[in-house]
């Protein structure tokens, strides 16, 4: 994925060695093939088209429709005095065709072609465009829109305009498609590269890949698949505690021992009598993969300072987060594991971001890539953004959001599945990255597949997250 200056690059780059009009004639052909193989027995198509390069290419879509028998009626809201000068190289071509303009949105339409705002303009929708966005979006009729939904950021997904039942990117995918309103506002995305290749930038993420099959050796153990330690669950929140250990459980990892804050209370989980709890300053943290937090309360603030010293691998999550946020001498002790070459991830959602870097959860939402960048810079951890389209970024590293998962992960528990899910990862001494990449993927794969008759809960997604298809 490519930001709206990675992209415009490309653009230019294949503007300059290309004849003149032809990135517009290819894009308004890809629209139009994409049109036809999404609505093909559409009467009316309706084109909302803008007055820049994006309207140019819907217009250029127009005309291919039109030759192919469909009723095309495009609204445009150039001016020919000032468009660019491909827009109106198309335009004159549609008019050729026979396209029809007209001034108002058509009564009844089988198919609606967003093509009002490009990646050039992040502006909230006003006037005649917000008035036509939401014809499109009250409609029974699918929506495609042109490169991106518009009123949709490119780079960030922030934004509100256009919800697009399909969305065709264009040159490059953008990073706005796939994480906080981008996947509510795109739909399902497809991908054309116009022929032009991506060039020399960096790209701005990555999206996550399903995770490489385990395949565990006959002549191994349970100490070849190594040691989880969950600590958290203070009085009345023991749950959360026993929900991340059987997630790491569940997860592959050999032996998962269960600290709980709440003064001894459990002595064995019967539900589960595979994990083993015990005095949490018992376990020998510096060996083992330790997630701590889960369910924590205030209880956690005394067992972190030991438990930031002395684990070898580390998930923060929940509770611990919250506790870090508000103890500079905290903060410290988890910039000095980095320091030390001591992986550790954090796993927040917006608000416990938020708290992390002093602002609120909207401004964490209006640019997520960048809020996690910030965090992992700044403790030197890999970072796991949680929500839609999660961020996984560690400094260095070029970030990755996922795209798997849905609105079904929005109940109480998952956060501490997907963080028994990661220390399992790095208890086998994945790299951090690919084990919080990994664990994430997998999870969102689990609500995916979950059967739309059965209530997703977090204790059958940490006992099922494995075999999604099969449950």
């Amino acid at each position: 994925m490519f930001d709206v200056a990675a992209t415009r690059a490309f653009e230019q780059a294949a503007t300059a060695s290309l004849p003149p009009h032809t990135l517009m004639q290819r894009a308004g052909l890809a629209v139009a093939r994409l049109a036809l193989a999404l609505a093909p027995n559409a009467k009316t198509i309706w084109i909302a088209s803008g007055p820049g390069n994006n309207g140019g290419d819907g217009i250029e879509a127009a005309m291919h429709l039109h030759r192919w028998g469909k009723r095309v009626v495009v609204n445009w809201l150039g001016d020919d005095a000032k468009a660019p000068a491909d827009t109106q190289a198309s335009r004159q071509r549609a008019r050729e065709a026979g396209v029809a303009f007209a001034n108002e949105a058509p009564a009844q339409f089988d198919l609606a072609i967003d093509a009002l705002l490009g990646i050039g303009s992040a502006r909230p929708l006003e006037g005649v465009m917000a008035q036509w966005a939401g014809l499109m979006n009250v409609g029974a009729s699918p929506v495609l829109s042109v490169d991106l939904p518009s009123g949709l950021n490119a780079d960030t997904g922030a934004g509100q305009g256009v919800k697009a039942t399909h969305t065709l990117s264009l040159l490059a995918l953008k990073p706005g498609l796939f994480t906080a309103g981008g996947r509510d506002a795109a739909g399902q995305v497809w991908f054309d590269d116009l022929g032009v290749p991506s060039g020399p930038q960096e790209p701005t993420a990555w999206l996550s890949g399903p995770p490489s099959p385990a395949r565990r050796a006959h002549a191994s153990h349970k100490g070849s698949y190594g040691d989880v330690a969950v600590i958290g669950g203070a009085p009345g929140m023991t749950g959360a505690a026993l929900l991340a250990a059987s997630a790491a459980l569940h997860a592959g990892a050999g032996r998962v021992f269960v600290g709980l804050l709440d003064g001894g209370s459990l002595a064995v989980d019967t539900t589960q009598p595979d994990l083993m709890l015990r005095g949490w300053d018992t376990l020998p943290l510096a060996g083992m993969s330790v997630t701590c937090g889960c369910g924590g309360g205030d209880a956690v603030r005394a067992v972190l300072p030991k438990v930031m010293s002395a684990a070898g691998r580390l998930v923060l999550d929940a509770d611990a987060l919250n506790v870090i946020a508000a103890d500079l001498q905290l903060q410290s002790l988890l910039q000095a594991r980095s320091k030390r070459g001591k992986p550790t991830v954090l796993t927040p959602h917006p608000l416990e971001a938020g708290r992390l870097l002093g602002c609120d959860a909207a401004q964490v939402q209006r640019d997520r890539l960048h809020a996690a960048s910030e965090l992992a810079q700044r403790f030197g951890c890999v970072v796991v953004l949680k929500g839609s389209g999660t961020a996984i970024v560690m400094p260095a590293q070029t970030p990755r959001i996922n795209p798997t998962g849905n609105a079904r992960l929005a109940t109480a528990g998952t956060g501490d599945v997907l963080a028994g899910m990661i220390a399992a990862r790095l208890a086998v001494d994945e790299a951090p990255l690919d084990a919080a990449a990994d664990a994430v993927y997998a999870h969102g794969l689990a609500a995916d597949h979950w059967p739309s008759v059965l209530a997703l809960t977090a204790s059958t997604l940490a006992r099922g997250v494995w075999c999604p298809a099969s449950t």
